[in-house]
This record gives C-alpha cells, sequence and structure tokens, in this order.
C-alpha cells in the first residue's frame, strides 16, 4: 500500500484516550504529536487540524481503534493498519530507548511514511462477515475459559489420586455432569452405585458399561485412603460446573453462527472444497477478508501456512514451517487435512508423494493444508464452488 498523501497521521489508541502524530510526507517535519479522548469530537478535531486527504494509520483496527478509524473514513480520509509486532520493530530503530505512548505515535506516523509496504488495508467490515466475526469471537472466550478449567481439574484429580484422574475423561459431557452433580471420587463413592447410575445413565444419557467404569475408579480411589476431603469434593465441583457452563455457552453461540453461515454464499462454496468442513469453513469466513488479500500467497502468509525461507551469505537455502500467521485459522486448516490421507484426490495423492520423499507426518499436512489453500483462495475471492476436474 503506497502512501501518497502529503500528511499521515499516525494514531497509538488506548481505550480511553489516544496519542495522534501528524508527520508531513514532503519534509518529514512533525506538525503535532497530541493526547486526545477517545470520543468522536476530539478525535473529529485532530483529523481537522491534518485538513483533507490525510492518511491515518492506527496499530489496531478493532476494538479500541475502531472509532478512529470510523471518523477517519467519514471524514473521506484514507486509512490503513499497522500491525503490532512490526510497529514493535520499527520502534527499535528510532533512537532512544523509552516506551512511550508519545514516541509510538510517531513511530506509526513515519512507519508509515518510510516503509508503506509495513501497512495493511483497514477495510469496513461487511455485514456478514460482521455478522459471524463477532459471534466467533465469542464463542472463543468460553471455549478458553473451559480449557483453563478443565486443566485446573485435571491439577486437583492428580493431587489426590492420579488412578482416578486418569480415569475421568473431561470430553465426556455426562461424565462433567457427574462430577458437578457428586464432586470426585469420595463424592460418587458417596453418593452409591444405584444413586451413580441414576443421574449417569438415566439422566445424563452415559453409556452404561462407561458408567460402570468411573464409578468402579471412583470407588478404589475412595478405599485407597488417599488425602480425599470435603474440600477436594467442593473444589471439584465447582470447576465442573464451570466447564458446563462454559460449553453450553459456546454451543448457544455456535448455534447463532449457524443462520449466517448457512445463507453466505462464500462460506456454502467452502464445503465443496475436500477436507473443508463447518469449523474450517467458519474460520476462514470469519477471519479472513479475502478482499483485501491480492493472492494465495498473501492467504497463506496471513494463516501461517507459507514457509520460512533463510538465507545468509554462503549458507544453503533452508525452509522451515512459518511460526507467524493466525493460529486460530492455521490450526483447522492443517489438522482438517488429516481427513485427506488416503483420499482418492490430487490432495491424497500430494500427500503420499511428500511422504514417500521422506517428509515427516506433520510436515506433509502442512504442505497438503498450503496447496489447498489455492482452491480455498480461488472459491473465497469467486464465492464459487470447487469443482473437481
Amino acid at each position: 500500500m503506497e502512501a501518497a498523501r502529503a500528511i499521515c497521521i499516525g494514531f497509538d489508541v488506548g481505550k480511553s484516550a489516544h496519542r495522534a502524530c501528524a508527520v508531513s510526507r514532503a519534509s518529514g517535519e512533525m506538525l503535532f504529536n497530541e493526547a486526545l479522548e477517545d470520543r468522536e469530537g476530539p478525535i473529529d478535531e485532530t483529523l481537522a487540524l491534518a485538513g483533507e486527504g490525510a492518511l491515518v494509520v492506527v496499530d489496531q483496527k478493532r476494538s479500541i481503534g475502531a472509532l478512529a478509524l470510523e471518523r477517519a473514513r467519514a471524514a473521506g480520509m484514507e486509512v490503513a493498519y499497522l500491525p503490532g509486532l512490526a510497529m514493535k520493530r520499527a520502534r527499535d530503530m528510532f533512537p532512544g530507548a523509552a516506551k512511550t505512548d508519545e514516541m509510538d505515535a510517531e513511530v506509526i506516523a513515519r512507519t508509515a511514511i518510510g516503509m508503506p509496504r509495513c501497512l495493511r488495508p483497514a477495510a469496513e467490515d461487511a455485514d456478514s462477515g460482521a455478522e459471524v466475526r463477532l459471534p466467533a469471537s465469542r464463542r472463543r472466550f468460553p471455549t478458553e475459559c473451559s480449557t483453563q478449567s478443565k486443566d485446573r481439574l485435571r491439577s486437583a484429580l492428580l493431587e489426590v489420586d492420579p488412578a482416578f484422574e486418569a480415569a475421568v475423561d473431561l470430553g465426556a459431557a455426562w461424565q462433567v455432569g457427574v462430577l458437578s452433580r457428586f464432586g470426585g471420587a469420595l463424592g460418587i463413592a458417596a453418593a452409591g452405585r444405584r444413586g451413580h447410575r441414576a443421574f449417569a445413565v438415566k439422566k445424563s444419557g452415559a453409556p452404561e458399561a462407561a458408567a460402570d467404569g468411573l464409578w468402579d475408579a471412583a470407588l478404589a480411589s475412595a478405599k485407597s485412603g488417599g488425602p480425599h476431603t470435603a474440600a477436594e469434593d467442593a473444589a471439584v465441583r465447582m470447576l465442573a460446573e464451570r466447564i458446563a457452563e462454559d460449553l453450553a455457552r459456546a454451543a448457544s453461540v455456535r448455534e447463532s453462527m449457524d443462520a449466517p453461515l448457512a445463507d453466505d454464499a462464500v462460506c456454502r462454496a467452502m464445503l465443496a472444497v475436500p477436507g473443508i468442513g463447518p469449523k474450517a469453513a467458519s474460520a476462514l469466513v470469519a477471519g479472513v477478508d479475502i478482499g483485501l488479500l491480492s493472492s494465495h500467497d498473501k492467504l497463506a502468509s496471513f494463516t501461517g501456512l507459507a514457509p520460512s525461507n533463510r538465507r545468509s551469505g554462503t549458507s544453503l537455502d533452508s525452509a522451515s514451517s512459518s511460526k507467524a500467521g493466525n493460529k486460530e485459522l492455521k490450526n483447522p486448516l492443517v489438522f482438517s487435512c488429516n481427513s485427506l490421507v488416503g483420499a482418492d484426490n490430487g490432495f491424497g495423492r500430494y500427500y503420499d508423494a511428500c511422504r514417500a520423499r521422506g517428509t515427516g507426518r506433520n510436515k506433509a499436512l502442512k504442505a497438503v493444508a498450503r496447496k489447498r489453500l489455492k482452491v480455498a483462495f480461488a472459491v473465497m475471492r469467486d464465492a464459487r464452488p470447487y469443482v473437481r476436474a
């Protein structure tokens, strides 16, 4: 993106206040560098100081940076986004070790002028994209919370009896329900076999054999004389209840996403790509504005599927997996390629060819994901289903 405007304003955005620095592109002179509230009036006044045609660059394009972009667009100004990591690296090239809002705003403005390639477009969300992206971000929060609660619950069970902890499967909803009702091994044993089976099988839908297996493990743990206490049962019940609540919230948000995804032409077209299911399709639709990416190489870089090449002097070239990119997109794109292993299509044969060359399984899956991304890019760009040749 080329910064052809006479003046560039860099916004170091904050929750309640921003810092804005305006720099002349022609002379490099700093016109102003001032603090302002995160409110329409102060932002409009600051933009008016720069005049029409200024380029406005922020370091966060959503959340706390959204209002600054909105007011800049309303004033007819061009807007752009400088990723936070790029801004931090650019700051290292400026003299002084201090990290202040004043310096950050200047770094954003001067980087936008001197290295316009670092800028990213900050286009407005289409209605359908926002309708999917916002629920997707809400779904991540309860999912992350449930993962933290599961880790704490496993730690609590492991501290008392590793054998019982190994018998518990927190991926089974009925087991989470049993733990939230009775607590740990001591609470399950106190409920009795009949009480446990009534709740686990009749109310929670557990398979009888699995329910009996959990009961046997709990009874053995209770009789082992381990450090079981009432406090342990209380902690287990609390954590299990939180897990169940968070998973229920995530499921509710997922249901609210089904309607817009079912009506989204790009999402329906993505489901025709081999190995792409609803989860990967929704992740791409929610996380990628395809209109801002000019090629499948750009999409690969954004998702972290582009290889990281290294060469220095006379050293040999090497290509390794990139650690950058959006992991929330990269992971489902790579894991979904497991379904292509052994498939009778181009992607399955490409995986076999990679393995035949001695490529490890994980690297082969990433190679297939990168190859499939070329198809995914064309499908998202044209909103047309993939047709196997």
